[in-house]
């Protein structure tokens, strides 16, 4: 087994966190993985893994050489999606992560479309509600929503989504319509614990007017988020993707619209070395056109 293969073995066995699990990913056999590591673990002269009966749990020089790994083995397979489809057909593999809503929604699909476009191309989706470092993970593509923050990744803004205070009728219909975002004081609200969590809610174009919320229920998942909404527990504040449906179905209201903050954001964002490999293209071009057509706003 080569040095690349060796490598690749290690990342799987980090990520799965054992040799047998990571012998099933790799279509290998267990000897096999705990061979590789070991020829790996020889030639650089360090320990890679804590080993026992029930975990395999990375040392600090295997987590120093994980994230140079996966960097490499995604350089590799750039240069193989290039060497093998040219500079225009998409082949490989395309590695895109998306929050988990926006993703089952909106990226989903395009990636299904794309599949079934290009015959040599295949894709893996990490949806979370958590940023990720996208080069070090070998992440070809990032969706993300919100402002970004200054780096050396290349951007494009493909659309917006906004805030929305949601309810359901039955609750509106015993606790009244709050008309100003200080009526909120006198309402039950629901708190998420997700990646726009916190105890204020923000108002006004510019998020300058900051609500202070004592939530009657706090809970992790949008899915319950809006789920507790629809049951009448109390308000919720979650994105327009995210309730838009239900608003649509009359499961829940939106209040407040016209005192919430400007829309934020919908990016792609990826590394500059990426342009170039057709499936980052037509991804990209995809998405846009998704934009375009204001799908999700």
């Amino acid at each position: 087994m080569d040095r690349f293969e060796s490598l690749s073995v290690f990342v799987a066995v980090a990520e799965q966190r054992g040799f047998a699990a990571a012998a099933r990913v790799l279509n290998l056999s267990p000897p096999a993985v705990t061979r590789a590591v070991a020829a790996l673990e020889r030639h650089l002269g360090v320990t890679l893994f804590h080993r026992s009966t029930r975990a395999v749990s990375l040392t600090d020089d295997g987590a120093s050489l994980l994230d140079r790994a996966r960097r490499i083995l995604a350089d590799i397979r750039e240069a193989e999606q290039i060497a093998m489809g040219g500079r225009s057909v998409p082949r490989g593999q395309l590695y895109v992560t998306a929050p988990v809503i926006f993703g089952r929604l909106h990226v989903l699909s395009v990636i299904s479309a794309l599949l079934a476009s290009h015959t040599g191309l295949n894709a893996r989706m990490m949806l979370l509600d958590r940023n990720v470092r996208i080069v070090e993970e070998g992440v070809d593509v990032a969706v993300r929503i919100g402002t970004l923050a200054d780096s050396t990744l290349r951007t494009v803004t493909i659309g917006s989504v906004r805030q929305t205070i949601v309810a359901s009728p039955g609750y509106l219909a015993e606790h009244g319509l709050p008309i100003d975002h200080g009526d909120l004081a006198q309402h039950r609200c629901i708190m998420g614990s997700g990646v726009r969590a916190g105890t204020r809610w923000s108002f006004g174009a510019r998020g300058e007017r900051l609500l202070e919320i004592v939530p009657r229920l706090t809970v992790n998942g949008i899915d319950a988020i809006l789920a507790a909404a629809e049951a009448g527990v109390g308000l919720a504040n979650v994105l327009s993707y995210q309730s838009a449906a239900h608003i649509a179905s009359g499961r829940l209201i939106e209040v407040l619209a016209d005192h919430a903050p400007s829309a934020m954001p919908v990016s792609l964002l990826y590394d500059p070395g990426r342009a170039a490999m057709p499936a980052v293209r037509v991804f990209i071009d995809a998405m846009r056109e998704q934009g375009r057509r204001g799908v999700w706003s």
